[in-house]
């Protein structure tokens, strides 16, 4: 049974337990009723044959004291008692049939032994018999026989004696069940015929109810298929209020849905950049490599007939490998930060040191590399350059700072003036370079910090443009100090980028 509920579905396990339950119910309630029932009818039965055994007991019915009219009058007063199935006796001492005052149109009840003392025995309790053939159950009833004086013949004074005969005989009176059993199967076969009724109706509406209770859940089961088809757009309607069973259900998997869609985008847009940065990779890789297999190509050929050739090439074999070692080692650099994206990947030297060094160092870089552009040391947005302590790797720091100026070297026009911007801001110490370049679009902000990405594609890699890793080194190794880096540009007002790392303060 247990397996078959299994084998439905949701909807037809709840009705199936829904009217086992209910049959349960019925059949209890049911059986109560009935058993109640006749208990109450056995009751009032015994009451009668209480009634009419009392009054029995009372009548003198022997032959020898009283005349045929008179044990008329005991039958009359049986049927007084509304009984129509009743069979009244009188026993001797010893427990002998001595008259049947009214027989019965059945089978009498098997009387047992009902000698004067097992009758004082039972004290005018009713009990139960089977009749004689075993066909039916009777309720009777045994009582002693009332002291009644009788008046001799002959006159003289009263003498005492017994309607028993003088010897204490008694008297049985038993009244059938059968009409309790009728009754009683009589009911229970109405009550069953409309329980059964009841049942059809109730699983007739129990099916539209459990219908209509789970279209909900038919609702969530759409769009979960549609989910599995690959829609994760689809999200479950708001099919009842937030604080119900299904209202959180709806809340929880949307919540899960907006997660695994995030999830999915996220995972998508790192494939889409993994296989843009291995493009790139590739491509950038590709030139150098390209420059050099064609110089030894020609050298093998004997196309370098003089000396002069031969270190002409050789010279740009030398810059072309140094490119690739420098580029392989800034992706090993961004591999090793992706790797936890801390101080514990690399690791980085952390000591106490001030910013202002690296400024400094900073402004005598641009001034070697462009001694004709303007440059100016100041504050974080102007005024006077303060100090600005850290806790952080000089190494690495120096490398931001470098690839910094280089950037605002190789994509301003000769000549544009720079500020090199230090101090404090609240909780960061602040290192800012400012250009008076012709700046970026919105667009080019956001991605400035892609690798391989170039603002100015126009640039010729041969012009000394670099391979697009610069400020991705930057962003990461500021990123693993704590710190991060701020943009600001805007097309034709030239670009600012501000390091913010956490403040060191002195004990």
């Amino acid at each position: 049974m247990a397996r078959r509920i299994r084998g439905l579905s949701l909807r037809g396990r709840l009705l199936v337990i829904t009217l086992l339950l209910l049959v349960t119910a019925l059949l209890s309630s049911t059986g109560l009723a009935v058993d109640q029932l006749r208990r109450g009818l056995v009751e009032r039965l015994d009451e009668q044959v209480r009634s009419v055994a009392e009054v029995t007991a009372r009548l003198p019915v022997l032959e020898r004291a009283v005349d045929e009219d008179t044990a008329g009058q005991v039958r009359d007063t049986v049927e007084l008692q509304w009984l129509r199935d009743v069979y009244v006796v009188y026993l001797t001492p010893d427990g002998r049939v001595e008259r049947v005052v009214r027989p019965t149109a059945r089978q009498p009840p098997a009387l047992p032994g009902l000698d004067a003392a097992a009758v004082a025995d039972r004290s005018g309790e009713p009990f139960t018999l089977e009749g004689e053939d075993g066909a039916g159950s009777w309720r009777v009833i045994a009582v002693p026989l009332a002291t009644v004086t009788v008046a001799p013949d002959d006159g003289t004074a009263a003498g005492a004696g017994t309607a028993g005969g003088g010897g204490g005989g008694s008297v049985v009176v038993a009244g059938s069940l059968g009409e309790v059993e009728d009754a009683v199967w009589g009911l229970t076969s109405r009550v069953l015929v409309l329980n059964a009724a009841v049942l059809v109706l109730l699983g007739l509406a129990g099916w539209f109810a459990v219908r209509a209770g789970l279209k909900p859940l038919r609702r969530i089961e759409t769009t979960a298929a549609a989910i599995a088809a690959g829609d994760l757009s689809s999200r479950v309607p708001e099919l009842a209020a937030p604080q119900t069973e299904l209202g959180r259900l709806s809340t929880s998997l949307n919540g899960m849905l907006d997660r695994i869609e995030a999830g999915d985008a996220a995972r998508a847009d790192s494939e889409q950049r993994m296989r843009r940065f291995i493009a790139d990779a590739s491509h950038e890789l590709r030139t150098p490599l390209a420059g050099i297999k064609g110089l030894t190509e020609l050298y093998r050929m004997g196309g370098m007939p003089e000396r002069t050739d031969v270190d002409t090439s050789m010279g740009r074999i030398e810059r072309e490998a140094a490119r690739l070692v420098d580029m392989v080692e800034e992706l090993l650099l961004l591999a090793r930060l992706d790797e936890h994206g801390t101080a514990a990947a690399l690791p980085l030297h952390l000591t106490p040191m001030d910013l202002r060094t690296l400024a400094v160092d900073a402004l005598h870089d641009l001034r070697a590399l462009d001694p004709g552009r303007p440059v100016d040391l100041t504050g974080p947005g102007g005024g006077r350059p303060g100090a600005a302590p850290v806790l952080g790797d000089e190494a690495r720091l120096r490398q931001v700072t470098s690839n910094l100026v280089g950037n605002a070297v190789a994509h301003t026009p000769p000549g544009t003036p720079v500020r090199i911007g230090v101090g404090v801001e609240g909780e960061h110490a602040v290192l800012e370079c400012a250009d008076g370049g012709p700046g970026m679009t919105g667009d080019q902000a956001e991605r400035v910090f892609n690798r391989f990405y170039r603002a100015d594609r126009a640039r010729a890699r041969s012009e000394g443009g670099g391979a697009g890793l610069g400020l991705a080194i930057v962003d990461s190794l500021v990123r693993a100090h704590g710190g991060r880096v701020d943009p600001s540009t805007a097309p034709g007002t030239g670009a600012t980028f501000r390091l913010l790392l956490p403040r060191e303060r002195p004990e």
